[in-house]
């Protein structure tokens, strides 16, 4: 079976999710800055992802963590890509998405590309009009020197998770890529997961 280990990076972007303490809307899977990320679009959204896998003869297991936690990952990173661009007013035009989901990134395949990062083919256009729009962004604040406004900018729009997913997880890496902690059986952390739980 082939992997696809997920990105857990968006884009170039390192994103410090934190969850802070918020009343969290019915029937939301996430609330991000003042837009609602809803269960129901999660569900459908997951249902297309995981069909496009299958299409590609990959599964589940390639991703080396649950589906519904990647293409949550991504409705939250379009969301809070798309709030920047309207605070910064950015535009980006028809031309520039198509030209950026040629783009094969590490898989030397666009489709693959796309579904590394959470995309089924319903939800590419939206994935590279938000992706050209980070890019735009980033030259708006210096280019190469603007990397760091741009994570601080993005990291400024603090999504907050329903609580039914469990723990988010502080630490992600290669290694442990997961958004969300296991918090085993009964929702009891371990000791580790507990320190490094974040403070809302």
């Amino acid at each position: 079976m082939k992997s696809i280990r997920v990105a857990v990076t968006a884009a170039a972007v390192v994103v410090g999710l934190t969850a802070c303490s918020s009343p969290m809307h019915a029937g939301a899977a996430a609330v991000v800055g003042n837009e609602r990320i809803s269960t129901s679009e999660l569900s459908a959204d997951t249902r297309a992802y995981l069909a496009a896998l299958k299409q590609n003869q990959l599964d589940e297991q390639a991703l080396g963590v649950p589906a519904t936690q990647v293409v949550l990952q991504r409705l939250v990173n379009v969301s809070i890509s798309r709030q920047l661009m309207a605070r910064y007013n950015v535009r980006v035009s028809e031309t520039e998405i198509d030209a950026a989901l040629k783009d094969p990134g590490q898989f030397e395949s666009p489709q693959i590309n796309l579904l590394a990062n959470g995309v089924s083919p319903n939800d590419a256009r939206d994935y590279g009009r938000v992706m050209v729009g980070l890019s735009k962004l980033q030259q708006q604040f210096g280019g190469e020197s603007g990397q760091q406004k741009l994570s601080q900018e993005f990291a400024s729009i603090k999504p907050v998770f329903n609580p039914r997913y469990g723990a988010l997880n502080p630490q992600r890496s290669q290694q442990n890529p997961a958004l969300f902690l296991d918090t085993g059986r009964f929702g009891k952390q371990t000791s580790d997961q507990a320190q490094q739980q974040p403070q809302g």
